[in-house]
C-alpha cells in the first residue's frame, strides 16, 4: 500500500493552510487507488517541536509524526507564508528531521497567503528548502491567496501538482498535459 504524509503549519483551525492540506491530499487520493494518508498538523505539536530543539529528544507526539514524514512514500507540506517565508512552526519542524531523511522522497509543496505578492515562496523558500534536503519536489507547486478561494484557477493547479505527485508515486514521466497558457523558451525564440 502506497503511503502520503501530509504536513501543515497553520496556526488555526481551521486555516486556509489546512483547507489546502486536504484539498491537495484528497486530489492525489483520487489518483492512487488505496493511498493511505496520514496528517499532521504542526500546531498541535508545536510545543513538543520546541522541546525538542532545546533537549534534543522528540516526545512521543512527535516521534509519531517524524516517523510517519520519514516512512511514508510521499509528502505534501504546506506552510501559511509568514515575511516572504515558510513559518517558524514549518522550518522549526524541518529541523528535527534528520539529515537525509527525505532524500528521494517525492514532495508535494504548497502555501497559503493573504495576497498573490507572496506566491514566489514556493520557489524562493520551500523549494531549496526541500532540494538542500534531496527530496524530489513535483514541478508544480500550489500558492492559494485569499482571492483563489473559490476561483477558477485553483482547482485547476490542485490537481496537476497532485497528478503530478501520483506520477511520481507510480514511477511515470508526468502525464499531466501542459499548462495551455504556457509557452516553452524555445518557442518564445522562434516567434522573434
Amino acid at each position: 500500500m502506497t503511503s502520503l504524509a501530509v504536513v501543515q503549519a497553520g496556526l488555526a483551525s481551521p486555516s486556509s493552510t489546512q483547507l489546502l492540506a486536504t484539498r491537495l491530499a484528497e486530489a492525489t487520493g483520487r489518483l492512487v487507488p488505496g493511498l493511505e494518508v496520514r496528517t499532521a498538523n504542526l500546531r498541535d505539536v508545536a510545543r513538543d517541536i520546541a522541546d525538542n530543539l532545546v533537549t534534543g529528544f522528540p516526545g512521543a507526539r512527535l516521534r509519531e509524526v517524524v516517523e510517519s514524514v520519514v516512512g511514508a512514500d510521499a509528502l505534501i507540506a504546506v506552510t501559511p507564508t509568514f515575511n516572504a517565508s515558510y513559518s517558524g512552526l514549518f522550518k522549526s519542524f524541518v529541523d528535527v528531521l534528520e539529515p537525509g531523511s527525505l532524500a528521494g522522497k517525492p514532495v508535494l509543496i504548497g502555501a497559503t497567503g493573504g495576497t498573490e505578492r507572496h506566491s514566489l515562496v514556493l520557489d524562493h523558500a520551500l523549494r531549496p528548502l526541500f532540494a538542500y534536503l534531496r527530496a524530489v519536489v513535483v514541478p508544480t507547486g500550489v500558492y492559494a491567496a485569499s482571492s483563489d478561494w473559490g476561483a477558477d484557477g485553483l482547482p485547476a493547479r490542485v490537481e496537476r501538482a497532485a497528478g503530478e505527485l501520483a506520477d511520481l508515486l507510480a514511477g511515470r514521466a508526468s502525464t499531466t498535459p501542459a499548462d495551455p497558457g504556457f509557452v516553452p523558451f524555445d518557442q518564445l525564440l522562434a516567434g522573434r
